[in-house]
């Protein structure tokens, strides 16, 4: 994303988040770009039943919750760092500043927001239907090819908990510990030491 000698020239602060807390809040103001030094970033929503839908993952060196800073809106989910992490914090009139002077950063950004978009059409799509193991494979293959570039087969170890890929999905722990099973019984996907690799 944006290189940490732009960030520090142009006033960019690195905090630190523990484990659990939260860097912004569903319906907060949109006032800093956030680009993740080290660690992990889930966006998240809770339901009125309070389960958790996770919107998304992040780890370094990607940024998150650009969209309603261009957008001058709230934020439509929360941001809650997974462990620890440092993470960059601009400021939103330093950052349009940033994206004036530097054209290159402004195109990079606009991809991996275009890439973000597509993400959520993609899995738009396969929520709608309701294949457990669609929903499944397309949340791994989306962080195997475009996340990590990997494209071996079984090349791609994923860090998620059962819980996880439930929150991603819509579907529950349950569903999705039968489904693995049933994706390593097709050879979709290989499970050793607990550890799920597509």
């Amino acid at each position: 994303m944006i290189e940490e000698s732009s960030l520090i020239d142009f006033g960019a602060e690195k905090r630190f988040y523990a484990k659990e807390e939260y860097i912004f809040k569903q319906d907060q103001p949109a006032l800093f770009y956030f680009q993740i030094a080290s660690g992990e970033v889930k966006m998240n929503n809770y339901q009125p039943d309070g389960k958790e839908f996770i919107q998304a993952i992040f780890s370094a060196p990607r940024s998150f919750g650009e969209p309603p800073l261009f957008a001058d809106i709230v934020y439509p989910a929360n941001a809650i760092a997974i462990k620890n992490s440092l993470i960059w914090r601009l400021p939103k009139s330093a950052f349009y500043e940033l994206l004036r002077q530097k054209p290159d950063t402004h195109l990079r950004v606009s991809q991996a927001i275009a890439k973000r978009l597509h993400y959520k059409a993609l899995m738009a799509a396969e929520l709608a239907q309701q294949s457990p193991e669609n929903r499944i494979l397309k949340i791994l293959d989306y962080l195997k090819q475009e996340v990590n570039n990997i494209t071996t087969p079984f090349g791609y170890k994923t860090d998620l908990t059962r819980q996880n890929i439930a929150d991603l999905t819509g579907l529950r722990v349950e569903t999705v510990i039968r489904t693995l099973k049933e994706l390593e019984q097709k050879n979709e996907v290989k499970i050793i030491n607990r550890k799920v690799y597509r």
